[in-house]
Order: C-alpha cells, then structure tokens, then sequence
C-alpha cells in the first residue's frame, strides 16, 4: 500500500513540475490499480464473519466520503490555481503514504510469490478460473461488476440528462452525483451492516432490482427535487447491495486464492463491466435514441440482470 501511494505521489509531482501529464496519470493509474486489491484484501486478514461486513461498510463509507470532500475540495481549489489543485493531490498522497506506517504490520498471506512476469500471470488467470468456479464467488464477482458498470454508466447518463431534461448547464450535474455517493454512505453501508451477514447475502437482492426500478423512474422526471430524492434512494440501495457482495468475495477468496487476488479478479471483471456498459451506452446515443429512453431502458435492463442473477443464485 505504502508503493503503491509513492506511485500516485510521484505521479502527481510529475504533473505538476510541467512533465507530460500522460507519463503522470500513467504512474498514478498504476498506483491505484495496485492499490485496490491491498486495501480490501487486508481487511480479510484482520476481520472475519460478520465484522468482515462491518469493516467492509466503514471502509464503503471513508471511500464514498473522501470523494465527495474531494470533489467539493478540488474544484475549489482548481478554480483557483490548477497547478494548486495538484500540489495538493502530491500532499494527500504524501499523508497517504505517512499513514500506512501505522497500519499493523501482518505476515504476508501468500509468502513466497514470484515477482517475474510469467508466473505472476499465470497465477493471476489460475486465480480467475478457481474463483469463477466457486458458485459463492462467481454469484459476487457478477453482482459487484454489474454494479460498477452501472455506476459508470448512470454518471455518464447524467452528464446528458441534466442539460436536456433539467435545462440546468452549471454544477447541477456534480451535485447530483454527490447525492447519489451521499445515500451510498449514509444510508445503505450501515444497514447492510446491520442487517446482512456473510450467510444471508442474498437479503442485499432486492436492493439491487431496485436500483434499477428507481433509475428508470428518475429518467422521467421533470424537477430536480424529485431527481435528488431517487438519486439518494439509489445510493441507499447501491450501499445496502455491494457491502455484503465484497465481504463473501473477500471472505470466500481468502480461503481459495487469497484476498488480495480476488480483488485483483474483481476489479478486472468491474471494469470490462464499464467498458461494456459504457460501450451500449454510447452506442444507443449514436443510433439516436433519446436520453430518457436510454435511461428508462438502463434502469429496466439492469433491474432484469439483477433479478436473473438472483434466481440464478437461489438455483445454484
């Protein structure tokens, strides 16, 4: 964790010492990519059962938190000074890197690991095969990436919908966003601690079809009070779904391929996820069909996923 945040720290000082922005983003993508897996992997190392939930909802709402700080933070600041704005992304990745020397030090899970190219792949797409043949884990992996890629998708919906629909051109688009990360945090990660445990993930379901029912009535507003109240109902939900989803995935790849590998895999399948999802989604905005038809069909067509894989899941 401590490499990985020196790599987002460096990748932000090359940005703002006028080095090309590309070589920038590239570190710090990097950096986050490895990042990720360790983050929650490591909560499976010092929680079990139930408490995996618990840990997985504060760590959903630090995370949920911190971005809404941070947009709010950073456009101010960049309205400022850009160059501002960087400087201090360089001082919170800095404080990032301080603040893991406080993390308890563990023995390493999987010792002994090659670092050479070849067997790290090789380890990789074993990891992938055994986790997608575990019923548990596979059930997680689609509902997470289905999850994230409808996420993606909304926001982009969003960028669209608020000028066409709303008329709105200023930060109306943001504010929404943050209404939506707001519910997530607030609402949905504390009573899917509460009320989910690692044997009864199942509950999380119908929070899922909802998702997608909420977002097709969103679609069809007119007002934008309506818009922030389905769109915090759609966080809470959104939270109450993918808390207990990432502490089975952590929970049952911890005891198979590692936690950190199973996250490396979920990650892999939430963003092809995006990348599919966005890709029809700019597809039915080339063919022309409306934004509100798009959104209504988004939120239907997720709604069925959800309800396919939980059927799926109940069979299984």
């Amino acid at each position: 964790m401590m490499f990985a945040n020196g790599l987002k720290l460096v990748g932000a000082a090359t940005i703002c010492v006028g080095i090309n922005p590309f070589i920038g983003y590239t570190l710090v993508g990097i950096g986050a990519a490895a990042y990720s897996p360790a983050k929650y992997g490591i909560l499976g190392e010092i929680t079990t059962g139930d408490k995996l939930v618990k840990a997985n909802g504060l760590m959903e709402a630090s995370t949920i938190a911190a971005i809404l700080l941070g947009s709010v933070a950073g456009g101010i600041v960049a309205d400022m000074s850009v160059v501002g704005a960087l400087a201090l992304c360089a001082v919170v990745y800095g404080g990032a890197v301080v603040a893991n020397i406080f993390i308890p030090r563990l023995p390493a899970a999987r010792p002994g690991q090659s670092w050479r190219f070849r067997p790290m792949t090789a380890s990789f797409f074993n990891a992938c095969n055994v986790l997608w043949h575990n019923s548990e884990t596979r059930f997680s992996l689609l509902g997470t990436s289905l999850f994230w890629g409808a996420g993606v998708t909304l926001r982009f919906l969003l960028v669209l919908w608020v000028p066409l629909v709303l008329g709105l051109t200023d930060n109306a688009t943001p504010n929404l966003s943050q209404r939506h990360g707001g519910g997530r945090d607030c609402g949905g990660r504390r009573a899917a601690a509460k009320l989910v445990t690692l044997e009864t993930v199942a509950r999380c379901m119908p929070a899922g079809v909802l998702i997608g029912v909420v977002v097709a009535i969103f679609a069809l507003q007119h007002a934008i009070l309506p818009a922030y109240v389905l769109l915090f109902i759609i966080g809470v939900c959104g939270g109450f779904f993918i808390v207990p989803l990432n502490a089975l995935l952590q929970d049952r790849g911890k005891h198979t391929v590692g936690s950190g590998n199973a996250i490396a895999v979920q990650n892999l399948g939430e963003n092809s996820a995006m990348l599919m999802m966005l890709g029809l989604y700019s597809l039915a905005v080339a063919v022309g069909i409306p934004v509100v038809g798009v959104g209504v069909g988004f939120g239907v067509l997720f709604a069925l996923a959800i309800i396919v894989l939980w059927l799926w899941g109940k069979r299984r």
